[in-house]
C-alpha cells in the first residue's frame, strides 16, 4: 500500500461494490471486501493499488482477526447484503435473522471494530442503503425494516462520531444481481434498460466521499430516469 487515503469496501467482488471500488481505485488504496477470493484477487490485480479482504462478515471472530492489522482507515463503505423476499406470513423467522445479520449486526459490528482506525483518519463511512429504507411496500418486509435499521444506525453514529463523515446513499432499482432475483421474485421482466447503473450509484457515492472537508452528505436518494 501507498500513502494515498486508504478505503475498505464490502461486497466489492461484484454490482455496486465492484463500481464503488472502481470509482476510487484511482485515488485509494483498497482493500477489497467479499467472499469470492478469486474474484477480489482477479479485480486487486487490475487497480494501481488494491488487496484482496475476503472475510465471512457475519463471523466476528473473523471480522476481528481481519480488521486487527488496520490502525488507519479513511473510507468505510459497507455495500454487502442480502434480500430475502415474502409476506408476513409467509417468511420464517430464520429469513428475518439471516437479513439483520447480514445487513444490520455485520455493518454494526465491522464498524466498531475500525472505529479506532476511523478516527485516526477522520474517516468517512458510506452505507450502501435502498429506497426501501425509505419507503415500506408489502412483501419487502424483512428486507426494508434492515434498511431502516440501517439509516437509523447512521444516524446514531454521526452523533456519536462528530468527527466522522456518514452518508447513507438510498439507490433505486440497479442492474445488479440482487435486482435479477428481485424480479425472478416478483415474476416481471429484468430490464437493464429502466434501472440504475452501479457505475451512477458509483458516482454518487464517490462525490460524497470528495466533498470538501467542511461539509458533509448526510443522505443522498438515486433513482432511475426511466
Amino acid at each position: 500500500m501507498s500513502d494515498r487515503p486508504t478505503a475498505l469496501v464490502t461486497g466489492a467482488s461484484r454490482g455496486i461494490g465492484a463500481a464503488i471500488a472502481t470509482a476510487l481505485a484511482d485515488t485509494h488504496d483498497l482493500l477489497l471486501g467479499g467472499r469470492d477470493e478469486a474474484r477480489l484477487a482477479d479485480l486487486a490485480a487490475g487497480f494501481p493499488s488494491a488487496q484482496p479482504w475476503p472475510v465471512e462478515l457475519t463471523d466476528e471472530s473473523a471480522v476481528a482477526a481481519a480488521t486487527a492489522g488496520i490502525d488507519r482507515l479513511d473510507v468505510l463503505v459497507h455495500s454487502a447484503g442480502i434480500v430475502r423476499l415474502g409476506a408476513v406470513a409467509d417468511l420464517p423467522a430464520s429469513a428475518w435473522r439471516e437479513s439483520y445479520e447480514v445487513n444490520v449486526v455485520a455493518v454494526a459490528e465491522l464498524t466498531r471494530r475500525l472505529l479506532p482506525a476511523l478516527r485516526t483518519a477522520g474517516g468517512h463511512v458510506v452505507l450502501i442503503n435502498s429506497g426501501a429504507g425509505l419507503k415500506a411496500s408489502p412483501r419487502w418486509g424483512a428486507y426494508a425494516t434492515t434498511k431502516f435499521a440501517l439509516r437509523a444506525f447512521a444516524d446514531v453514529l454521526r452523533a456519536e462520531e462528530p468527527d466522522l463523515r456518514v452518508t447513507s446513499v438510498h439507490p433505486g432499482r440497479t442492474t445488479t444481481d440482487m435486482q435479477r432475483e428481485v424480479r425472478e421474485f416478483e415474476q416481471g421482466d429484468f430490464e437493464p434498460t429502466r434501472y440504475l447503473t452501479p457505475e451512477s450509484v458509483a458516482g454518487a457515492v464517490h462525490a460524497a466521499i470528495t466533498t470538501p472537508a467542511d461539509a458533509q452528505v448526510h443522505e443522498v436518494v438515486i433513482r432511475p430516469r426511466a
